[in-house]
Formats: structure tokens, C-alpha cells, sequence
């Protein structure tokens, strides 16, 4: 039997790690997943997931996440009753989120990358490998010459393109 469910949607209220009696941390947070259909003449309806984080995945999703934020959640569905103050039985479904990660939104004040490494962790490596090695001169608007070229003495048969 497989149960993994992986959900992308903004998370809906702040956070705040507790800590259970024995001592571990958890996480309880809801996200709002729009429907990928929208009726016309509608507002695009959205779905709310509970999820359950623990330990370090709490810790994780505490620091580098906030309410608002877009969070891409992975684990596994599980359901669990409880009585109500009302002496009511009620079935709650959970994803206990084993893997969070961050979804490269764009922030709304830049429109750069809102991922910002935390202290002590690298820079993401770059897209390309051609931006990691300096071999073809560099121009501040993005376009070349054939005198650009010509200084780098190589033979024409040797450019990749």
C-alpha cells in the first residue's frame, strides 16, 4: 500500500512550535491549495489542508516560513478522531509532513527570488554551468562583438555554438 500526498499552497496562520510533554517539537499549520479550475464568472475556489510537522521539519518550517508564504509540503495522509465540547465525534484528515521545501516564489516588492540562504548555508549553485566559468568576455548589456572574441585568440572552430 502507498500513501504520499504532496501539496503547494500558502500557509494560512503564524507560526508557533510546542513542545509535547516528552520533550518533542511540533508543528500544527494549515495551507490554502487554489483548485486548478475556475469557473466563469467565478472566484477560484481554494482548498485548506491541516498539516502536522515534527522535530526538525517543525524547526525548519518555523524559521524559514511564515503565514502568507508559499510552502511545498510532502508526507503522508493520516485521519484521527476526537470528541468536541460538544460530546461530538469528529473525524479530522492530517498531512503528517515528513520534507518542506521552498517553492522560488517571486517576491511582490522585486521580482527576484524571495530564497535568501539562512546563515551558515551556501548560495544555490547556479542554473547553468556556463555561469560558473569565466571564459567568454562579459558585456554590462548582454550582447558580444566579434572584437570580443577576436582577443581570446581562439580559432574559429572552437566556440561551441
Amino acid at each position: 500500500m502507498y500513501n504520499r500526498a504532496i501539496l503547494m499552497g500558502r500557509i494560512c496562520n503564524d507560526l508557533e512550535v510546542r513542545t509535547t510533554p516528552a520533550g518533542v517539537n511540533v508543528l500544527s499549520f494549515r495551507i490554502a491549495v487554489d483548485r486548478s479550475y475556475q469557473a466563469k464568472g467565478e472566484e477560484r475556489k481554494s482548498d485548506f489542508f491541516s498539516c502536522v510537522a515534527w522535530r526538525q521539519t517543525a524547526d525548519f518550517i518555523s524559521r524559514f516560513f511564515s503565514k502568507g508564504r508559499m510552502i511545498l509540503v510532502e508526507g503522508e495522509l493520516q485521519t484521527r478522531q476526537y470528541t468536541d465540547k460538544n460530546g461530538s465525534t469528529q473525524n479530522v484528515v492530517e498531512l503528517i509532513v515528513d520534507n518542506a521545501r521552498f517553492t522560488g516564489e517571486k517576491s511582490q516588492s522585486s521580482g527576484s527570488s524571495s530564497y535568501a540562504p539562512a546563515q551558515g548555508y551556501p548560495e544555490p549553485p547556479p542554473a547553468h554551468p556556463a555561469e560558473m566559468t569565466n571564459s567568454a568576455p562579459s558585456s554590462s548589456n548582454g550582447s558580444y562583438t566579434a572584437q570580443d572574441f577576436a582577443s581570446s585568440g581562439a580559432a574559429d572552430d572552437d566556440y561551441p555554438f
